[in-house]
């Protein structure tokens, strides 16, 4: 069985005060609970204050990005290293409005997904599509090559270790979220591509995610199917109410 995994993306959302406020107000909405991995992804600016207030609980914390180098001349970029030496656990990598907002390619985020599980950081590496290609029906296609692109490089036993999140871009920050069966359709041929590529062992053990406007209310439906193994929350994380509800499927 693979164990679910709960990551909430705060995105350019709270001050450290701010994030502060809702860590707080989380961990004791979460405590006790052991069947699911939980993980918060705050600003760069809250990192290291996040990391040292849930030390020892049982709330991971993930980066939103990081940098291919170790170090060097990239101003404004955080390497991997930097983020390992405070205690983060994962790094998301490729998410869409990284690759609308800042050019972001499928190179790029090989290299940032290689770099980070180089540095002991669990990448989660995210796919999806846009409108227009959902509606031209290579949508299946599209996704598998994103899969292939950011995978490439890695040995079997590594992918099996990596998360992948499945954002179809048309239901991010929209309101819009992908019909469960929609969700489980793109999930499995991920899945069947990882199997191709890697091999049916890595396959049955990498844990994909579905994100897009999760809520309360799509929580269950979402995981209740047989290939999605976690969702990664936007707006509703920024609740502490909302995340927790959705960190117990309720």
């Amino acid at each position: 069985m693979r164990k679910p995994i709960i990551a909430g993306n705060w995105k350019m959302h709270n001050t450290i005060a701010e994030g502060m406020k809702l860590i707080r107000g989380l961990i004791p909405l979460v405590k006790g609970v052991k069947d699911v991995d939980i993980v918060v992804c705050p600003t760069a600016t809250a990192l290291a204050v996040v990391t040292s207030t849930l030390r020892g609980k049982n709330i991971q914390v993930g980066a939103q990005n990081v940098h291919w180098e170790k170090d060097g001349a990239y101003t404004g970029e955080i390497a991997a290293p930097m983020l390992k030496e405070i205690g983060v656990k994962y790094a998301i990598v490729g998410h869409s409005e990284r690759r609308q907002y800042f050019g972001e390619t499928d190179e790029g985020v090989n290299k940032r997904a290689r770099a980070a599980f180089a540095a002991g950081i669990t990448p989660i590496i995210c796919v999806g599509e846009s409108l227009a290609t959902r509606e031209k029906g290579t949508y299946l296609r599209f996704v598998a090559r994103q899969v292939r692109l950011a995978t490439n490089g890695f040995q079997p036993e590594e992918a099996a270790k990596l998360v992948l999140a499945y954002e179809p871009v048309w239901a991010i920050g929209t309101g819009k979220t992908a019909t469960f069966e929609q969700a489980e359709e793109v999930c499995a041929h991920i899945r069947q591509t990882i199997t191709r590529l890697f091999g049916a062992a890595a396959g049955d053990k990498i844990r994909i995610q579905y994100g897009g406007s999760v809520k309360t209310a799509t929580i269950r439906g979402l995981m209740e199917k047989p290939d999605v193994d976690g969702v990664l929350v936007g707006g509703a994380a920024l609740k502490a109410v909302d995340f927790s509800q959705i960190v117990k499927f309720q």
